[in-house]
């Protein structure tokens, strides 16, 4: 099954994923435990995914823009400046 390519709508997302749940805990290695409370905690953006395509990858490649740019100027002295340059660099 190739889910990451499939749209679904959130209620099979969900039956889908609390089946994944049992599975894990039937599993019984306490390792994993860990792994189900991230995505327990996270239930609802990772449905928005599977149901609409939605991520965060643009504010990530954002905020990766941003460390290169303070990275590059070893710092900000200035805040009010570096708060004017951001738009104007990455608009």
């Amino acid at each position: 099954m190739d889910i990451f390519n499939e749209k679904t709508y959130a209620g099979v997302a969900r039956l889908n994923l609390a089946r994944w749940y049992n599975e894990v805990e039937a599993f019984g290695n306490n390792e994993f435990n860990k792994v189900l409370e991230t995505f327990e905690n996270h239930n609802t953006t990772i449905i928005n995914y599977f149901e609409r395509r939605l991520t965060n990858a643009s504010a990530e490649s954002f905020n990766a823009k941003i460390k290169a740019f303070r990275t590059q100027f070893r710092g900000v002295g200035d805040i009010r400046f570096f708060m004017f340059r951001l738009p104007t660099l990455y608009s």
